[in-house]
């Protein structure tokens, strides 16, 4: 695996960040051309797509180097998979009342503006924006839209994405045993990045001070705090090793997680988590921002039979409500905190579309064998995703 940039072009921002790369070698020029390639990149269609008309038609901070990639191997031996954000499989008309929701239109009057927004051709503007910037008319791009469960309607309607399964990291280990100490118990954890995390941050702190048992807590952000942290509590801005990070995680009692892939690495560790991914606005107002990744873990977790009490705390948690309760409760083991969560698995795909990370390779072995066509691929993998 390569990490390949044109000489002279500094690398995008936060890709030096503190995260746990795979093996891989970074390149200023390609190598001589092998017999095909597999490019990986988040929302191809905005990260490395080639300039398009305006308004809005700047290239992505990758174009350049994809166009590059195709030109040495040729587009029909060349599959961009294209990673798209993880749970959001809205059809054209639940986003539209998702972006009322998230706008702050009160539950009464989403229908009504929902209504206006569909005779202003707003619905079908969408659809054609959608299709344009996640560009589905590229065909050796794969789309890989992952989530926990496979909607139906967002295939009929998007016949073009490909739906699967979570990426798993493969580097959490939930079969570790816990480090024990002979002092206090280990800190909690809570990967606090949405900016709103610092206005539930006291409440949570104080709840974990409270209690027969005060805990630890150690807060890693990307941006600095105004609020500052009580004792016991660190608030760290300055980037951490992974290896460093992931042990933490993993061996704290509790951890506070946000959008996918902390989400996804607690589901692997099997072990109790909070998710809370910022919320908008105050009072009677207040709302979830992007709430679809807990919506749908909660969805599959009533399947699975989690505690209903667990399944409560959550929601309420990651609406910023009951903090403080919900922290003890989690604290304490209280309820459901105290017996093991049953694996979620992903329903209504069939192999390998339950893994997203089983479609990656099974697309590079087609993509390897001789005479491969990579439109061709990507047709079959399109057309076996939604049967």
């Amino acid at each position: 695996m390569r990490l390949y940039r044109r000489p002279g072009r500094p690398l995008p921002r936060h890709v030096d960040g503190p995260w746990a790369w795979p093996p891989h070698r970074r390149i200023d020029r390609l190598p001589p051309a092998a017999g095909a390639a597999l490019t990986v990149s988040p929302a191809w269609g905005i990260s490395a797509a080639p300039a398009g008309p305006p308004p809005l038609g700047r290239p992505g901070p990758w174009a350049e180097e994809a166009a590059d990639i195709e030109r040495a191997y040729g587009s029909d031996r060349t599959i961009h998979v294209s990673l798209e954000e993880f749970a959001r499989t809205l059809t054209v008309r639940e986003e539209t009342v998702e972006r009322f929701r998230e706008g702050g239109v009160r539950a009464r009057a989403i229908p009504s503006a929902a209504a206006r927004a569909r005779r202003r051709g707003e619905v079908a503007t969408f659809d054609r924006a959608f299709r344009r910037f996640r560009a589905f008319d590229r065909a050796n791009v794969l789309h890989l839209f992952a989530s926990f469960r496979r909607d139906r309607r967002f295939a009929r309607q998007f016949p073009e994405a490909v739906q699967t399964g979570p990426l798993w990291s493969g580097r959490i280990d939930g079969r570790r045993p816990v480090r024990r100490r002979r002092s206090a118990p280990a800190p909690w954890v809570w990967y606090a990045s949405p900016a709103s995390a610092e206005a539930i941050f006291p409440e949570v702190a104080a709840a974990l001070r409270s209690g027969p048992t005060p805990r630890a807590l150690i807060v890693r952000s990307p941006r600095s705090w105004r609020t500052a942290p009580p004792p016991g509590v660190v608030v760290s801005t300055t980037p951490w090793a992974p290896a460093v990070w992931r042990r933490r995680f993993e061996d704290a009692p509790v951890r506070i997680v946000t959008g996918s892939r902390s989400l996804l690495e607690a589901l692997e560790l099997g072990r109790p988590f909070l998710y809370f991914n910022g919320v908008l606005g105050d009072g009677p107002a207040r709302r979830r921002h992007r709430p679809e990744k807990i919506v749908a873990l909660l969805a599959r977790a009533r399947r699975a039979r989690w505690p209903v009490d667990v399944r409560r705390d959550l929601a309420d948690f990651a609406r910023g409500r009951r903090l403080g309760e919900v922290v003890r409760r989690a604290a304490d083991r209280r309820g459901g905190w105290g017996r093991p969560w049953p694996r979620v698995r992903p329903e209504g795909f069939s192999p390998p579309f339950d893994d997203g990370g089983a479609v990656v390779v099974a697309a590079a072995r087609a993509l390897a064998q001789p005479g491969a066509s990579a439109a061709e691929i990507v047709a079959d993998l399109r057309s076996r995703s939604n049967a």
